[in-house]
């Protein structure tokens, strides 16, 4: 398989707060790489870093063989990127924001693509619309199709599907599928596990800014105490406390009393 993507001995500090920590992976073509951890693990920051949004670390990252330092232009041609949070310019229509992303990406072709994925996601009638009109995951179809309207070899998905309705979801894993097959390398960060295991070819996990899982779900399963991506999670990050902090929490609201108590 071709390595379309490399991190060697990657490490981040923001003062004296260290992030990451000797990060070291690689990412092949065709690859759905589910890329997790917990909050505050160092996820967003190590994507920042292969985006080229951040810099001043040690080791190297190499984007198709070659250090992204040495060129921090024209291999961002080659990826795409949906953030958590969407920071878009709502005051433009969808057609002009993705007219704009277009003439950055110097297409020519740009407007049937725009109209058919708008068509497929079923956000065509709102194009000529403000974006600060949209809702939620209407503003996330328009990103989302401004990730992919330069045909990126690279995409980095964080929380992709927030707010879409449930047939969106369903033709959007199926996009992502697809691009697979087609030899695209997706990086795809999510908090819900059932989706991470339904999608990912392979998983890497980061806890406390360290790599501490990297493999298939197949292999996750046979090497842990869990059955399912959730137990999984919790087992290899060393969290043990969800029942009793649920049944705190509880406590907490009820002041201690239960249904029966009241009665």
């Amino acid at each position: 398989m071709d390595t379309v993507l490399r991190l060697t001995n990657v490490n981040k500090s923001f003062g004296e707060h260290h992030v990451l920590h000797d990060v070291s992976f690689k990412a092949g073509r065709g690859e759905l790489i589910g890329y997790i951890g917990p909050n505050g693990s160092g996820k967003s920051t190590t994507v920042k870093l292969m985006l080229g949004i951040l810099g001043g670390y040690t080791g190297t990252i190499e984007v198709f063989g070659k250090n992204i330092e040495e060129d921090l232009v024209s291999y961002k041609r080659k990826i795409g990127y949906v953030p958590e949070i969407l920071s878009l310019y709502e005051s433009l229509t969808g057609e002009e924001y993705i007219s704009f992303l277009s003439s950055v990406y110097e297409l020519s072709n740009w407007r049937g693509r725009m109209e058919e994925l708008a068509e497929i996601f079923q956000i065509n009638d709102a194009l000529t619309t403000r974006i600060s009109g949209y809702s939620k995951g209407m503003k996330q179809k328009i990103a989302i199709i401004g990730s992919l309207i330069h045909n990126p070899d690279i995409l980095f998905l964080d929380e992709p599907l927030n707010g879409m309705d449930t047939n969106s979801v369903a033709v959007f894993k199926e996009v992502l599928k697809t691009l697979t097959k087609q030899g695209k390398t997706i990086f795809y960060s999510s908090h819900i596990m059932e989706v991470v295991e339904q999608m990912s070819s392979r998983v890497i996990l980061l806890k406390d800014g360290a790599v501490i899982a990297d493999s298939t779900v197949e292999e996750l399963k046979n090497n842990s105490r869990g059955s399912s991506m959730e137990e999984i999670f919790n087992d290899l990050t060393g969290f043990t406390k969800g029942h009793d902090l649920a049944a705190k929490f509880v406590d907490t609201l009820t002041g201690g009393e239960t249904i029966e108590d009241e009665k």
